[in-house]
């Protein structure tokens, strides 16, 4: 069995990267992202270079432009079929031109390559891309803007087709010796004003305009690529519903996408919360238990490793399900396993076997293989009255994106999935893509943002009561109608924004007359309906903006990767990104520079410029096949699953044949300072080899917290026992908290459990989002078993505690 693409071993002699620098100009403007990123490149050796970069981005992203300066020469690149464009590339190559290839993976929507080839010595170019990308809103209100710096490298299936992923043929590096520098400058603009911005990177002192309704920021200098770089921007008002109509290309026949007007139409439906959630459901929680899951949760020291973070959200999740419901939890890595072979119902007695199986868990199970798990919780028969909600925790890291969310997409009619994509280097394809087939909702945690609290939140949203009936309508002048470019809504979430896409055919009034578009839904027997007026004079964008977005939209139900797209689909997925202008699987930039008074000349040497990962866990080691006694240092990138093949470094020899008959000399020179260790271990082993100082530093032990340990002694009903657990937490007396039992006909869990709920709005006021529904069922169990004592023990309870905590909150 082939050895999986392990580690990369460092020697340490450096040569000069032709990468230089990244600088990106951002504009956010309301709730959309224009991104203009230049990769500056220098050819510093004696050779014509060709160089390989792999880079992420955001799925959502939709690229529209790619251009080279080369020694001042401006190249504009065309968008070909994938296949085309690669074979004129390799063409271009073998015959001497300079050439310059962007494309999108074959296999995940989320990375990127840029290929320069032949650049002469002592030349530079400078390689623009740009894109556009909708802003995901947070709970709070912040619209997330995410530029990914980190690459961790994706899991490679056994048995998986080879080719396909970019990344297999990138070495990677630890953060901190990444060889190229970035620049950022953004500015954020709104018209209803901005209340604050702020960047997970230091940045210099941002600078508004007097009504702050604009803003300018930039990363400070020496920024290092030890993480993603993400801005949290708040405006004043988020929440309003819009409707934005931009003008087509001047220069393009009506009735095409981009010919027309387009609108983008933004809700955020003011749905009620249901007083009384909904008890039935079959919760699934499908948990990665790979090697990675050993890393910490961020790079800072201490940090919580990934799987530890994991388990506490699970048993914050399992004692927050509602009693009569059913659930499972799966692991998953190379293999996987269930806790019970069916889905069980919620008690007592499921809940505490599930609590011991979670605490005993570990990242332990190998590689990242979640289709097979997948397909294997599909496969079990639907409990009649309790519809299926999926749960998936991944960091994301593997090479068949499309294949999981084809899988997830067959069986979305039956499920919602809620998807968790944890640290950065998270696939943003993977996690997304699988949340969208499903009428689910993804989520990411990054940084120091706890798990448990977007986890409750998706678990609170799935306990809902289904929004049925949903139907978009458009009220428009005689002559213009609209088609939609996005799917139609089928799920709202309540606090969910809701954006949708569509053409404006026909013809546009002359003058100034307004649009009606309205959202219906149905929600527990009652109709609701937002309804939004809008004017149809479109305004122009030089970037098309809107249609770029839409076209984005468009394609992202179509586009199941470049192999396993249907073929209808791939006909419309190649029409309308050929006709818009943005890439997808089945197209490629290609700009050749035929303007070069003679050709490229001299062996052609291939440069693999190496992408940042994460918790590189550095220690020294001999490899087989290294002289003896030379110094290398291994680095861990916590992606090492046994039966993975190894990354093919260099040029393919198929390539190497084409281009030597074309007449091309060419040398083949692997980077020394990169060199693949076929002789690797699991990731889990590996890390445990690491020095104490790199790994037990990075452990934190949050079971001391008081908040986990009172949660871990709550029953599935919702109640506490008085117990001495419980007095220990709450810092009493167990002889005292008997003695204070004001109502002695009641039984102690009442009193215990008033007790609790009332220290957890002492203690954690503002973590109540991640136990509001345990405290929900709290207040329930307490009002069925002490009725009309209920009042007594809460204000006895108030003074013993001596709180002053609200009696309201426990109101039925």
């Amino acid at each position: 069995m082939v050895s999986p693409p392990c580690c990369g071993l460092l020697t340490r002699q450096k040569e000069p990267v032709p990468l230089k620098s990244i600088s990106v100009t951002l504009s956010i403007r309301e709730f959309v992202a224009g991104v203009s990123a230049t990769l500056n490149y220098e050819n510093e050796g004696k050779d014509p270079l060709e160089a390989f970069f792999v880079f992420p981005m955001d799925e959502d992203s939709a690229v529209h432009s790619f251009e080279a300066l080369v020694d001042g020469k401006k190249i504009v690149a065309e968008l070909q079929e994938k296949s085309e464009a690669r074979t004129n590339y390799e063409n271009a190559i073998s015959q001497g031109h300079q050439a310059f290839l962007l494309e999108e993976d074959d296999q995940a929507g989320d990375t990127f390559s840029c290929n320069v080839g032949n650049l002469p010595p002592g030349s530079k170019a400078a390689l623009t891309l740009k894109y556009v990308q909708e802003l995901p809103l947070e709970a709070d209100g912040a619209l997330r803007y995410v530029l990914p710096a980190i690459l961790n490298p994706r899991y490679q299936l056994s048995r998986g087709s080879e080719g396909g992923s970019l990344q297999m043929k990138n070495p990677a590096v630890p953060s901190q010796d990444v060889p190229y520098t970035l620049s950022l400058a953004a500015t954020v603009s709104s018209q209803h004003g901005i209340k604050s911005v702020q960047c997970s990177s230091p940045v210099n002192p941002i600078e508004y305009l007097e009504d702050k309704t604009s803003a300018q920021i930039s990363l400070a200098d020496g920024h290092k690529f030890d993480r993603d770089v993400e801005f949290l921007v708040y405006y004043s008002e988020v929440h309003t519903p819009s409707v934005a109509v931009e003008m087509g290309a001047p220069a393009t026949k009506p009735d095409s996408l981009m010919g027309d007007p387009s609108a983008m139409v933004s809700f955020y439906p003011n749905i009620p919360e249901a007083q009384s959630p909904t008890a039935c459901g079959e919760f699934v929680f499908l948990m990665d238990r790979s090697g990675s899951m050993h890393c910490p949760m961020n790079n800072q020291n201490p940090s919580q490793l990934r799987i530890e973070a994991a388990k506490e959200t699970l048993i914050w999740l399992l004692k927050s399900l509602p009693i009569g419901c059913y659930f499972n939890i799966y692991g998953f890595g190379s293999s996987f396993e269930s806790f019970f072979p069916e889905s069980v119902k919620y008690t007592q007695d499921t809940m505490e076997q599930a609590l011991k199986r979670v605490k005993s868990m570990d990242a332990d199970l190998g590689g990242t293989e979640i289709l097979a798990p997948l397909k294997a919780i599909y496969s079990r028969t639907s409990i009649p009255g309790h519809p299926l909600q999926l749960f998936v925790f991944t960091d994301g890291e593997v090479t068949n994106t499309f294949s999981v969310i084809r899988e997830v997409k067959i069986n979305g009619q039956r499920h919602r999935c809620f998807s968790f994509g944890i640290g950065e280097g998270a696939s943003t394809s993977l996690i997304k893509g699988i949340a969208r087939a499903s009428g689910g909702a993804a989520e990411f945690i990054t940084g120091n943002e706890r798990m448990q609290s977007k986890a409750l939140r998706a678990l609170k949203r799935s306990l809902q009561p289904v929004v049925e009936d949903v139907s978009l309508s458009w009220d428009l002048p005689a002559g213009l109608s609209a088609k939609m470019l996005s799917p139609e809504p089928t799920v709202i979430f309540r606090g969910q924004r809701l954006i949708v896409y569509a053409q404006l055919t026909g013809t546009m009034p002359p003058a100034e007359a307004p649009g009606k578009v309205c959202l219906k839904y149905t929600l527990q027997g009652t109709q609701f309906e937002n309804q939004v007026a809008f004017s149809l004079q479109p305004k122009s964008d030089a970037n098309l903006t809107i249609h770029r977005l839409a076209a984005k939209s468009f394609i992202q139900t179509k586009d199941m990767g470049f192999q396993e797209t249907p073929a209808n689909d791939k006909k419309e997925v190649l029409k309308v990104s050929m006709e818009c202008g943005v890439i997808s699987s089945h197209t490629a930039f290609i700009a050749i520079n035929k303007d070069l008074k003679k050709p490229v000349q001299g062996p052609l040497t291939r440069s693999d410029v190496p992408s940042p990962m994460l918790f590189a866990q550095p220690m020294m080691m001999c490899s087989p096949g290294m002289p003896s006694g030379a110094p290398v240092r291994m680095y861990c990138s916590s992606r090492r699953m046994a039966g993975a093949p190894a990354p093919k470094s260099g040029i393919s020899l198929k390539k190497m044949k084409k281009r030597l008959k074309g007449g091309s000399p060419i040398s083949v020179k692997h980077q020394p300072d990169v060199v693949q260790y076929d002789d690797c271990y699991d990731s889990s082993e590996m890390l445990k080899g690491c020095s104490s100082n790199n790994m037990t530093d990075l452990e934190t032990n949050h079971t001391d917290d008081p908040l986990v340990q009172l949660i871990s002694l709550q029953k599935a009903d919702g109640s506490w026992d008085l117990n001495e657990g419980l007095a220990v937490i709450l810092g009493m007396s167990l002889g005292d908290m008997q003695a204070a039992l004001p109502v002695k006909s009641v039984d102690s869990s009442g009193w215990a459990t008033v007790l609790a709920v009332i220290w957890l709005h002492d203690k954690y006021k503002d973590m109540k989002c991640e136990w509001e529904l345990l405290e929900r069922k709290a207040v329930t169990w307490i009002h069925s078993h002490a009725g009309s004592a209920t009042d007594e023990l809460v204000k006895a309870a108030v003074g013993f505690l001596k709180s002053s905590v609200d009696p309201a909150v426990f109101a039925p």
